[in-house]
This record gives C-alpha cells, structure tokens and sequence, in this order.
C-alpha cells in the first residue's frame, strides 16, 4: 500500500509542477511577497496529498519561542517534507540553497521567482558574503531565512558538521536564531521513493539572541539543542 501511495503521489507532482512552474516564471514583476503567496499555492497542493495521500501528519511543538521579527531559521535537514512543510509553520521564507536548483528544469523555474538566498558552494569563504549579502536583503524584506547547517539530507540518526553560514548572517544582522529540529526523516527517508504514513513532530527551540556574539558560539548553541531534541523525538 505504501509503495501505491508513493507512485500516486510522484503522478501527482508531475501533473502539478510544470504548470505551477511556469506560472511561477510569469510572475517575475510582481513584488517579492505577492510573488511568494501565489507561488507557494504549489505547496499547499502537495501538502494535502502529503497528509490524505501520503498519511503523512505534523504537529508543531514550541511555537511560542517564535520571535516577533524576521530570524534565521537553523533546521535538521533530513528529507523534502520539510522544505514545503516549514512554509506552512512559519512566516514567508527565504531557503539558502545551492545555485544548482535554479538550473532544474520547471523546478528550478518556478523557485528562481521565490525570495531565494542562491550560493556557490565552491565559492569557499566567499560563499560567507553571499549568504550575508542575500541573507541581510531578505531579512530587511520582511522574510524569515531558513538555512540547513550540515548542508545536505542526514540520515536519521546520522549528523554532519555544522557549517556557521546561517549562524554568520544572524550575528551580522543581530537577527535571532531559532533552532528546528524534527523527524520527518522517519516517514519520509533520506533519497527514498516510498513513504510511510505517521505523524512528524516538529519541536522549535528558544530563540537564540545574536547581537554582539560570534558566529561559532551561536553555532555550538544551536547545535546542541537541535542534537538533544533530536534524541527526545526518536
């Protein structure tokens, strides 16, 4: 049954992307938040065949550690669910993502019209001025930046180094960070084709405040409490 679910659900968005997408493309003159409201309609389609098609479920734990302004977002990046889900749970988003994407045809498209914070990742140290440059602009536009910081899907149970792009932006802006963790990846593993129905549980921490502290102490902060929530949510 699962496997049936699952090549539905892949029918599903090859019906549903490609004239979203070029949609997308054709909003370019609007204004960043319009563009973001029409084109995100793409992620409340999926989501409902993500919860009645899928079985697939979410509830929120935290949301009273929600800042009132615009923050960096670090989240555990275990499979796709989240980067639709984390636009349902949170205020507009801006995702920091490889340059890459927005080369995907009718994918990459429609995402390129989103307020997206693009890098090239063999850019090194100058990768760090990108996400600060882009990041500040996005911030000052009102959206929240999301930024996965071991920079690609973990296993579950699995954790890489935290790289310090997102915790960089947040200690130049003075912005807050809110750590995410969640485990999405028990029901929609890492790189599989087939889901299983359940509940997610996605847990927001405590912001952490930034202003006149280094890049790598707001890290190892984040870090901690993403890792200790992990293990209470598996």
């Amino acid at each position: 049954m699962n496997l049936i679910r699952s090549v539905l659900f892949a029918i599903v968005l090859l019906i549903v992307t490609p004239p979203v997408a070029l949609f997308a493309f054709l909003t370019f003159p609007l204004k960043p938040h319009t563009r973001y409201r029409l084109i995100t309609v793409w992620t409340d389609v999926v989501m409902w065949f993500v919860r009645y098609l899928l079985g697939i479920r979410y509830k929120v734990l935290g949301k009273e550690n929600l800042p009132a302004r615009p923050s960096v977002i670090l989240c555990k990046h275990q499979s796709a669910w989240e980067t639709m889900a984390l636009q349902h749970i949170f205020p507009p988003l801006a995702f920091v993502l490889k340059r890459e994407l927005l080369k995907v045809p009718f994918f990459g498209w429609g995402l390129s019209q989103l307020p997206v914070i693009s890098i090239d990742r063999a850019a090194g140290i100058d990768a760090l001025a990108q996400v600060e440059e882009q990041g500040r602009h996005r911030l000052e536009q009102g959206f929240w930046v999301v930024v996965f910081p071991e920079g690609t899907r973990i296993a579950v149970g699995a954790k890489k180094r935290y790289k310090v792009g997102g915790a960089y932006l947040a200690s130049k802006t003075g912005a807050p960070v809110v750590p995410v963790a969640h485990n999405a990846g028990e029901f929609w593993p890492r790189n599989a084709f087939v889901k299983r129905p359940g509940e997610i549980v996605v847990s927001i921490g405590p912001a952490i405040e930034t202003a006149g502290v280094a890049p790598e102490e707001i890290n190892k902060r984040a870090q901690a409490w993403i890792e200790a929530e992990m293990h209470s949510l598996f």
